[in-house]
């Protein structure tokens, strides 16, 4: 078990919310739902605490009431190796509600923020020569999903 575990807080969604995304990435599961009992804020057997697991990180969704609603002041950032996956992950995580959003960053259909970001931008924008970097920013300012082809027909134009 990981020291450290993101808990995602959601209305009455966190089992829902944790089912659709081990379904969407690859090496994930549920490793364990804890129910509330009688006599709790949610009728008895309803999902309080769901652990599950994305790709090797531990997480749990609480079922914790409206009170609180997710913000992109915390985003999961996503590292995808081709343009396929960058694709393939944008389609799953904007379905049913998602929306998309500028820089590779979109908000699924529960409001969690994500960065889908192709592995190879970190390597263009880091780049000693400051024009080919400062290409590879403007055209990724410009796009909503990320398109390698595209960042790398930036980061060679000029």
């Amino acid at each position: 078990m990981q020291k450290i575990s993101p808990c995602l807080w959601y209305d009455t969604q966190g089992e829902e919310a944790a089912r659709f995304y081990v379904s969407v990435f690859k090496n994930s599961e549920i490793l364990d739902i804890s129910y509330y009992p009688e006599g709790s804020p949610y009728p008895a057997g309803t999902a309080m605490v769901v652990d599950f697991v994305l790709d090797g990180v531990e997480f749990q969704a609480l079922n914790g009431g409206p009170e609180y609603h997710f913000s992109e002041a915390i985003s999961l950032s996503v590292s995808a190796e081709t343009q396929d996956e960058v694709d393939e992950l944008w389609e799953k995580l904007t379905s049913d509600g998602g929306e998309p959003g500028p820089c590779g960053w979109l908000k699924d259909r529960y409001g969690l923020s994500w960065q889908i970001v192709p592995r190879v931008l970190s390597e263009l924008l880091g780049d000693p020569d400051k024009a080919k970097a400062g290409r590879v920013m403007q055209a990724m300012m410009a796009m909503g999903k990320l398109d390698i082809a595209a960042l790398r027909a930036a980061y060679d134009a000029g």
